[in-house]
């Protein structure tokens, strides 16, 4: 009987996100500032596109993605993407808030993950502002998640803006509000950086630091063990710049890359701070990130195999890495880990800002 409430309850999902999709025209819009490009698209508030200059002045693409929109609807790695209402892995694919157990969609074997079949990375999200140029370009899109999407319980009211300050830098703001339930919401942006270029091949050779002494380990399914384990001596210690290729061919069990959440250090309340800097000396690219966020998942596309993207281009494993600032993993079921429950008349606050630098 709970096999047949579950198919009903997604046909019912799949439904209402085939609504929203063909009431909300699909579009790809740019904001510019100078020499600094960025294109997103409301098809899961994702970034597409990122164009800098390198040390030689050549302007360079420096996100993995596709061409079309289209693509984007078959796309299975959330590039670019706004994902939620809880990013990362739920265990068992549910959890328990007030006494009630509620049970998610489970699309990562028997687990959850990045909220869902559908998520926030395949629906429509509408745009509500737009400023293409200017002082401060910008653009803010909108999405309602109605009560019991993927599983999760209230309506939920969410935006997210991408700006463009000063040159170089690159503003994330995304905000929810619960309407009428307490609700778990961990939202993260899901783009895959590569500092040389999209199409440069694997990013092994970038130097990366990360601002965090420890990280919250997980058992064989990504699920975290309640623990917090020091990065010291181990290769996951990035607290100095280490390229890439050194410690990833070190990692435990047979790993084939990094897919772990950090706990950033010396972060308190809400205030900025930050989380990590990645460097590319061929290109001269350096990109610092900051973020309110208590962790960040470092991912370094381990599971993409012959993925075509833009211009042809053929994306591997290690064609990028995220930094993907966020709640801890699982938090609904480790009371230990920061709590990601929002209640009505709270709003949940989440902010990154990505610097890019050019050493010349």
């Amino acid at each position: 009987m709970s096999n047949v409430c579950a198919s009903f309850c997604f046909i019912i999902l799949v439904f209402a996100v085939s609504a929203n999709c063909s009431e909300t025209q699909l579009g790809i819009y740019e904001i510019k500032k100078g020499d600094f490009y960025v294109k997103v698209t409301n098809y899961g508030a994702r970034i597409i596109s990122v164009l800098l200059p390198d040390k030689n002045g050549k302007l360079g693409d420096v996100v993995l993605g596709y061409d079309t929109i289209k693509e984007y609807k078959n796309d299975t790695a959330s590039f670019g993407a706004i994902v939620g209402r809880v990013a990362n892995r739920i265990s068992g694919a549910k959890f328990t808030l007030n006494g009630k157990v509620y049970k998610l969609y489970a699309n990562d074997g028997n687990n959850t993950l990045h909220g869902g079949k559908i998520g926030y990375s395949h629906v429509a999200w509408k745009v509500k502002k737009h400023k293409k140029h200017g002082p401060s370009p910008s653009i803010t899109l909108t999405y309602h998640s109605f009560d019991g999407e993927e599983g999760f319980p209230g309506t939920v009211l969410i935006s997210v803006t991408y700006a463009l300050l000063e040159p170089y830098k690159l503003s994330v703001k995304m905000k929810a509000k619960p309407l009428n339930k307490a609700t778990p919401i961990n939202l993260a942006q899901h783009t895959y950086w590569n500092l040389g270029g999209h199409n440069n091949g694997d990013i092994l050779s970038e130097s990366l630091q990360i601002f965090s002494s420890h990280i919250t380990p997980v058992d064989e399914h990504l699920i975290p063990t309640g623990k917090f384990v020091s990065v010291k001596h181990t290769p996951f210690d990035f607290l100095k710049p280490r390229i890439m290729k050194g410690p990833i061919k070190d990692l435990p069990n047979g790993s084939t890359g990094y897919d772990i959440n950090y706990v950033v250090d010396g972060r308190r309340g809400l205030k900025m701070k930050l989380i990590a800097i990645v460097h590319d000396k061929r290109s001269g690219r350096t990109m610092k990130l900051s973020a309110n966020s208590p962790g960040v998942q470092l991912y370094t596309g381990n599971y993409l195999k012959n993925v075509k993207g833009k211009g042809g281009s053929v994306y591997q494993a290690h064609a990028a890495l995220c930094l993907e600032t966020q709640g801890f993993p699982d938090s609904v079921n480790h009371h230990n880990f920061p709590s990601q429950i929002v209640y009505p008349g709270k709003t949940y606050d989440h902010r990154m800002l990505f610097e890019f630098l050019i050493k010349k």
